[in-house]
């Protein structure tokens, strides 16, 4: 099989789908693969780094698309890239297709088979291509957090840790899962005051017992949501439902009642947003103000620290993309549940439900598409 490894082109994304260990499986199995050159400058990896291992970078995305089977991305592509895909190709990147229709739609339109990271899901539960991710995009969010309540950067003047007699930063986590959990983690480290919010209690205990109360636990309500989020210096919004859209938690009302200089961190913004004035920003630029509540919604976060976010990135894609790229994606399927599940779309039809949904389409079953795939 020929894969085809572009350079990212979203606002800021130094991130690339594969490392030189990651060329190496594929080329030791017999593949071609085609990495468009600088694709992993961003990352600290030179073209010569690929080429090492048995890659052939060639000049332009146009080529990589043009001769690829399958495409591997990190972000989903973007409105330039639509006219490059086509049909039967395999394209295996994060993809958040509930929150774009224009992308979902762009799919169908191409007859593009479209594995998002997101979806992957064992019979176990967990999602294991996006874990990395949220727990890089949850460490960040209270440094990001803490360098925007600073005055300067027009936040409320607060230190998150504050210092001996005076009140720490209050930081207010929605959902404990993984990008969550890990930011309540990196707050409480940071030495704030921290409240995370699931209606999982499960998750809350979980959190309870390894951080022995540091971290206050609150099971979810509208009460309880109110209440927190009006008194937090800093709401970190991490709230996910695998493949839809994400629920609007936090009403306008509340971020209205929120206190001048307050920051919101959305995490969630890349399925549309928990947060009902939040939208998605870029790292160029990253915030915006409503009800005087400074708002982040950069909705690929571990770009900004692509050397870390690259490696995890890869170590947990890179055994699918061997398995699409040695038995083709079909095959693929029909032997790995999980991986069937991260079919978003096939042969010009929305195979996950969820995607459908959030866009008033019909849904196909990918075993009305694919013989042999799981029900």
């Amino acid at each position: 099989m020929i894969v085809g490894i572009p350079r990212e082109v979203k606002d800021n994304e130094y991130r690339v789908a594969a490392t030189p260990a990651g060329i190496r499986e594929l080329t030791s199995a017999g593949h071609r693969v085609l990495v468009e050159t600088q694709a992993g400058a961003g990352s600290a990896i030179p073209d010569e780094a690929y080429t090492k291992h048995g890659a052939e970078v060639v000049a332009t995305a146009d080529e990589v698309w043009a001769a690829a089977d399958l495409i591997l991305k990190v972000k989903e592509p973007v409105a330039e890239e639509y006219p490059r895909m086509r049909e039967g190709q395999v394209l295996f990147t994060y993809l958040h297709l509930a929150a774009s229709r224009p992308l979902t739609e762009a799919l169908i339109e191409r007859g593009v088979a479209a594995v998002a990271y997101e979806t992957v899901q064992p019979d176990a539960g967990g999602l294991p291509l996006l874990a990395p991710m949220s727990e890089v995009a949850g460490r960040m969010a209270p440094q990001i957090g803490a360098h925007y309540l600073e005055k300067e950067n027009g936040g409320r003047g607060v230190l998150l840790g504050g210092v001996s007699g005076v009140h720490p930063g209050r930081v207010v986590v929605l959902g404990a899962g993984m990008a969550g959990s890990n930011a309540a983690w990196i707050a409480a480290g940071m030495e704030a005051e921290v409240i995370i919010i699931d209606r999982d209690i499960e998750k809350l205990r979980w959190v309870d017992a390894i951080h022995r109360g540091r971290i206050l636990t609150v099971m979810s309500n509208q009460l309880a949501v109110e209440h927190h989020v009006t008194q937090a210096d800093l709401v970190i919004g991490a709230v996910l439902v695998p493949g839809a859209r994400a629920p609007r938690i936090v009403t306008e009302e509340m971020v209205a009642a929120m206190r001048p200089g307050a920051v919101i961190i959305d995490i969630s913004v890349d399925q549309g947003g928990c947060v009902e004035t939040s939208h998605m920003t870029t790292h160029s630029e990253p915030t915006y103000e409503v009800h005087g509540v400074i708002h982040y919604g950069v909705g690929n976060m571990p770009g900004a620290v692509p050397k870390t976010s690259t490696y995890a990135l890869t170590n947990v894609t890179l055994p699918y993309a061997v398995a699409i790229a040695g038995r083709g994606l079909e095959d693929a399927v029909r032997e790995d549940r999980a991986l069937a599940r991260g079919v978003n779309a096939y042969g010009g039809a929305v195979t996950n439900r969820a995607v459908a949904e959030a866009h008033g389409m019909r849904d196909a079953p990918l075993s009305s598409v694919i013989d042999g795939a799981p029900v």
